[in-house]
Parts: structure tokens; C-alpha cells; sequence
């Protein structure tokens, strides 16, 4: 008989947090284990075997060291670059039972109803806008969509160093935001395609239309990870479950002290942290 284990949500350093909070409040009677590759963030610059090596490692630190039966990649680049390798080709020979699932399908599921004029804008990192990701995904569900993608390689910078409510940040905020609608004036929903980036609401909101939809990920993938296990009940049977509230425990690749001091405006809330490494 297996032993019950928790939910492991990772990402490269602090983004997957926005996501995380967001699966806490949904479902609140599950364990979770976050996971920060902070020491080697961030993802989006890097290559393809870099994205999925390091991801790799993460998926196979929480079913090792946590006993996860279900892994949430938090993380848009290492979900555009590594999910679908490691699903293929990874999970069955490490843990065919257990499950990897990503944040960029359950995304693409439902974005086409927000639209009322069938135009969407996407903003990532590099590593995800030229992976192709979202257009290729989101065609599956509504063919008829026009995606215009748009790389913000200094956006993760700034939040990360946090100067994400600095007067300098509205410069590079603006800048592509303008650049997104220059190609495409018709978009009336946009998609924040990289967790860091609902902390840069604000600023976004401040630059775009007046009736464009900002989209942010975490309320998806929360949504989506709930009907998820409903409709897959042998591994939420696999998962610890109390009657009261979440136990969350954080980890991080890098010192705890500095993802506690940035990880909070991200979790809303005090973040203590451990730090890991992720080789045995």
C-alpha cells in the first residue's frame, strides 16, 4: 500500500508562489511542498536541456525526498521546455504512477472565453514565447484565436530584485505593452504568461486599454487542479488530506533568509523557508 504524500509545486524561484497561494485557498485540506531553484534562476534565457535537466532534478527531489504522487510546475518556461519530455519519456521508467502536470494546457483550456474579439496578447519570458507554446496549445481548444506573443526578458529581473514598484520599472512595463498592442489592436484579453508577473498588476493595468482583461494564471490552474482530482479520485486518494487547514512547508536552493525576505510579497503572507539541494 503506498503512503499518502503531498502536493510538490515547483518553479525556478519565487513566481510559482502566486500560484501556490492560489492552490491553498482552493484547496485548502491538501499538504504542499514548494520548491525554489533560486540558486539557479532565472529559467528564461536558458537552453531547451538546461530548463529540462534542471527540472528533472526538481521532479525527482520531491518524489525521492517528499514522496509527492503529483508535481505542479508552477513554472510557464520549465513547463514550455521540459513538461512534456518529462511525461513521456521520464515518468515512466521513474514513478508511472505518479503524475507532472504543468500550467501552460489548463491555461489554454479556458482563455478563449474570455475573449469577445478573438484576439489575445501573451506576455512571457523569452524561454516561453519562443517555444511556441501557448499559440500551438491554445489552438487545440479555439482554432479560431489570434495570439500576438511579446518577450519581457526584464520584467522577472525587476521583480526579482524587487524594483517592480519603482518609478524605472514603468519604463520597460510600458514599453512592451505598447509594442504587444502596435501589433495587434484588437486584443482585449492579456495573458500574463510567467508567474512573477501579477505582481506587476499595477503597472500593467496603468498601460493597457481601459476594457482589456488582464489574465493572471494562478485562479486557472487552481480551478483546473480541482477538477482534476475529482475526476481522477485514485490519486487524490494518494495525497495527505487533513480535516483543517494546509500544512505548507517551503524549500529553496539558495539561502533561506533571502527567499524568506522575497518570497512573502509573492505568498502574501510569512514564507519560512529550508534550504535543499537537489542532487542526493
Amino acid at each position: 500500500m503506498r503512503m499518502a504524500g503531498p502536493i510538490g509545486v515547483f518553479d525556478s524561484g519565487y513566481g510559482g508562489l502566486t500560484v501556490l497561494q492560489e492552490l491553498v485557498q482552493r484547496l485548502p485540506q491538501y499538504d504542499f511542498v514548494y520548491l525554489g531553484d533560486n540558486a539557479r534562476a532565472p529559467y528564461g534565457n536558458r537552453s531547451f536541456e538546461t530548463v529540462f535537466q534542471y527540472t528533472l532534478e526538481a521532479v525527482e527531489w520531491f518524489f525521492r525526498e517528499h514522496g509527492c504522487p503529483l508535481v505542479i510546475i508552477a513554472c510557464n518556461t520549465a513547463s514550455a521546455k521540459a513538461l512534456r519530455s518529462i511525461q513521456q519519456r521520464e515518468l515512466p521508467k521513474l514513478a508511472p504512477d505518479n503524475r507532472v502536470l504543468g500550467v501552460i494546457r489548463p491555461t489554454a483550456e479556458v482563455i478563449g472565453n474570455y475573449s469577445r474579439s478573438k484576439s489575445i496578447g501573451v506576455m512571457g519570458t523569452k524561454g516561453t514565447v519562443h517555444s511556441g507554446s501557448y499559440p500551438i496549445e491554445i489552438a487545440h481548444f479555439f482554432p479560431e484565436l489570434r495570439i500576438t506573443q511579446e518577450a519581457c526578458p526584464m520584467w522577472v529581473p525587476l521583480i526579482e530584485n524587487d524594483e517592480y514598484q519603482s518609478p524605472g520599472a514603468d519604463y520597460f512595463v510600458e514599453q512592451h505593452i505598447r509594442r504587444l498592442f502596435a501589433a495587434d489592436t484588437d486584443i482585449d484579453t492579456l495573458l500574463l504568461a510567467c508567474t512573477h508577473y501579477p505582481l506587476l498588476m499595477d503597472k500593467i493595468r496603468q498601460f493597457v486599454p481601459p476594457h482589456v482583461q488582464v489574465i493572471a494564471q494562478g485562479d486557472i490552474v487552481a480551478e483546473s487542479l480541482a477538477d482534476y482530482l475529482q475526476r481522477h479520485p485514485e490519486m487524490e486518494n494518494r495525497l495527505t488530506c487533513g480535516t483543517s487547514e494546509a500544512q505548507v512547508r517551503f524549500y529553496t536552493t539558495d539561502t533561506a533568509e533571502s527567499f524568506e525576505a522575497g518570497g512573502a510579497a509573492f505568498f502574501r503572507g510569512e514564507v519560512k523557508a529550508i534550504h535543499t539541494d537537489l542532487k542526493p
